[in-house]
């Protein structure tokens, strides 16, 4: 895997992915926003490429296709930049999204006369914006590749429901559901996160041998040849049913879910609705005596982040974090609107108002975190909310999560993809 051919699997950048749709290496783009002229940028196939390829279409071919008229060689970008985009206009500011890749760093601080250092600070927020307001609104055709990308997840979650015994490892699983991921002509939107230790929120080792009575967690997604992501996460019983604590914690999951899904519309804002799946899990815990209190009071305060430790969503498009490369904040929250300090609250990805036309997940759960646990019971913290001697016994359930993809209409919202039944009885059926 150790030479520059095959070192890693090619994906395009999501950036010209989404303005200029070639899934081709190699390539750069310019539009020169004076005149509106864009430029495409790379090297013919030579005979000695295609011995290994095959044909492959020239640059000039590839830019007719994405409706540009300028085709170049890759060297001449940089005179071209030197001059002004595109050759001829006036030279202006190089204005470029901020790179996330070293390669790209090293590139943009040569063709800009920039220190390395400096390249991500001297990107270009303006264009950053712009794009966000054109990408988070997501086209029909666009929502037609995330409805069949979140079809194919499904399939990927119901081979894991179908897949899992007692006695295997987590890569069994694992590899059942990456097969149905490739199978679909597609990929991998992200790692998959198949687990028996659902109390770690990202974790990536499939080592682990599956034990009856214990819990598997699944998070995983389909990517659609297009780049368009689906991203589900389905917790079940590696036997055939829950156990008592473990129902009562998953029908918990489930409210939450369900109560977040009932705020979905246009002008509501998100951090809302993660306030009211944070306020339900409170509700459901107190329920179950683990927290005390006041709802509202331990919302606010924080205290409810012993159980629900990370942001009850994310945008999701090109990318399963749509746009995070451009900037988490600049995504995820609007002009004014400030990031939480506060633990757990200052992990929720997505807080402005929703829009019709934007895509995101909708992912509350319920984690029992032995070294969270432990550290806050040892500094005294929410001792009026948490009630941590009712809880210990507890700390053994590890996590649960239940995530869904979510589209904003007009009027309302609706799911991405086709129907996933996820109640006990569905869930204990298909265990069954």
């Amino acid at each position: 895997m150790n030479y520059p051919d095959n070192c890693y699997s090619f994906r395009q950048d999501s950036s010209f992915l989404y303005f200029v749709g070639i899934a081709q290496a190699g390539l750069a783009a310019t539009v020169d926003l004076a005149s509106g002229a864009a430029t495409l940028y790379g090297d013919d196939a030579t005979l000695d490429d295609i011995v290994w390829t095959g044909p492959l279409p020239s640059v000039a071919e590839l830019a007719a296709q994405a409706g540009i008229a300028a085709a170049k060689p890759r060297r001449a970008l940089a005179g071209d930049l030197a001059r002004g985009a595109s050759g001829g206009a006036a030279k202006g500011p190089l204005l470029y999204f901020p790179p996330y890749r070293a390669d790209a760093r090293a590139e943009i601080a040569e063709l800009s006369g920039s220190p390395y250092e400096a390249v991500d600070a001297r990107s270009s927020l303006d264009l950053v914006k712009a794009a966000i307001a054109l990408r988070e609104i997501k086209s029909k055709a666009e929502i037609a590749q995330m409805d069949a990308a979140v079809a194919v997840t499904v399939d990927m979650h119901k081979a894991a429901l179908s897949t899992a015994r007692a006695g295997m490892l987590e890569s069994d699983v694992y590899g059942r559901v990456v097969e149905v991921a490739l199978a679909s002509g597609g990929g991998l939107a992200f790692p998959v996160i198949a687990t028996t230790k659902g109390a770690t929120l990202h974790t990536h080792s499939h080592d682990r041998r599956l034990e009856a009575g214990g819990l598997f967690l699944l998070d995983a997604g389909a990517e659609a040849a297009s780049g368009y992501a689906g991203d589900l996460s389905t917790s079940f019983p590696i036997g055939p049913r829950f156990d008592e604590r473990q129902r009562a914690v998953y029908e918990l999951v489930l409210r939450m879910h369900a109560r977040a899904c009932s705020m979905l519309k246009p002008g509501v804002p998100y951090r809302d609705v993660h306030f009211a799946a944070a306020r339900e899990g409170v509700l459901g815990l107190k329920e179950l005596g683990l927290m005390k209190g006041d709802p509202d009071e331990a919302v606010d305060s924080g205290a409810y982040a012993m159980f629900f430790p990370c942001g009850v969503g994310h945008m999701l498009g090109l990318d399963v974090h749509d746009m995070e490369d451009y900037g988490e904040i600049h995504v995820g929250y609007a002009e004014g609107l400030e990031r939480s300090k506060l633990f757990g609250l200052k992990s929720l990805r997505l807080a402005k108002a929703l829009k019709p036309g934007m895509t995101f997940t909708v992912e509350p759960g319920i984690y029992f975190i032995p070294e969270l646990y432990a550290m806050w019971e040892a500094e005294g913290r929410f001792r009026d909310f948490i009630d941590y001697a009712a809880t210990k016994p507890w700390l053994g359930l590890g996590g649960m999560r239940n995530e869904e993809n979510w589209l904003v209409t007009e009027s309302g919202a609706r799911m991405l993809g086709p129907a996933f039944d996820k109640s006990v009885r569905a869930i204990e059926a298909a265990r069954a």
